[in-house]
C-alpha cells in the first residue's frame, strides 16, 4: 500500500486488515454452505429455495472478491489455507438441517447466517467510525452489509 494510503488508515492497520480476513473467512464460509443448500433442497418448495441460495451464494463470493481485494491494498494477504478459514471466521458454520425437504429450516439457517454477517459488519464500521478512519473500507464494508441486510430480507420474504 502506499505511504498516503497508510497514513489514512493510521497504526490500526494490521487490526482491520485481520477484521477484513475474519469477513473475507465468512463470505467463504456461506459461499459454501449456500451452494451446498442449494443442492441438498428437496421438496415442494426447494427450486425457490435452491434458486435464492444459489443466487446469494454468488454475491457472498462477490464479497469474498472485494475484501481479498481491499486486504491487500491494505498491505496484507487474504487467508491462504483452507483449513484456517473456521478458525479466522466468526460466522463459523451455516447450520443447515438434517432433513432436505426442511425448506424452512435451510431458510432459517440463512436468516441466523446473514444475522451474524450483519453483526459482524456492525463491529467494523464502528471501529472505522470511531477509532480507524479509513474511509475507503468503510465505503466496501458499508456496501457489503447492505446486501447482507437484503439477503436476510429475502430469506425471511421466503419464510413468511
Amino acid at each position: 500500500m502506499g505511504k498516503r494510503g497508510r497514513e489514512l488508515v493510521g497504526p490500526k492497520v494490521d487490526e482491520l486488515i485481520a477484521d477484513l480476513q475474519s469477513a473475507y473467512a465468512d463470505e467463504w464460509i456461506a459461499f459454501y454452505y449456500y451452494k451446498l443448500a442449494a443442492e441438498l433442497a428437496e421438496g415442494i418448495n426447494s427450486q425457490i429455495v435452491a434458486e435464492k441460495f444459489d443466487k446469494i451464494a454468488a454475491e457472498e463470493l462477490e464479497h469474498a472478491e472485494e475484501l481479498a481485494e481491499r486486504i491487500t491494498q491494505l498491505g496484507g494477504e487474504p487467508v491462504r489455507d483452507f483449513e484456517k478459514i473456521v478458525s479466522t471466521a466468526g460466522c463459523k458454520k451455516v447450520k443447515l438441517p438434517k432433513n432436505n425437504k426442511d425448506y424452512k429450516g435451510f431458510l432459517k439457517a440463512g436468516i441466523e447466517a446473514e444475522q451474524c454477517a450483519i453483526a459482524a459488519y456492525e463491529k467494523i464500521l464502528d471501529k472505522l467510525k470511531t477509532d480507524i478512519k479509513d474511509p475507503i473500507t468503510f465505503h466496501v464494508i458499508r456496501h457489503i452489509m447492505q446486501e447482507e441486510v437484503e439477503h436476510e430480507d429475502e430469506f425471511e420474504g421466503l419464510l413468511d
